[in-house]
């Protein structure tokens, strides 16, 4: 997820979107250490994208 697409959410939109991707990024840890990943690289993608939406939705807190 882009930067750009983050800015357009609403603030209910953010949290319910890092919710989700909090769920899938821990479903992908847990399979991985299951059994390896076909794409390891999209652990990284996922965790990227949870602290982008955290920050966003924290700027908005402090604004």
């Amino acid at each position: 997820m882009k930067q750009s697409e983050i800015k357009e959410l609403s603030v209910a939109e953010l949290q319910e979107k890092l919710s989700e991707t909090k769920k899938s990024y821990l479903d992908l840890k847990m399979t991985h250490t299951i059994s390896p990943l076909e794409n390891p690289i999209q652990l990284r993608s996922v965790r990227r994208d949870v602290a982008r939406i955290a920050t966003e939705l924290t700027k908005r807190d402090l604004q």
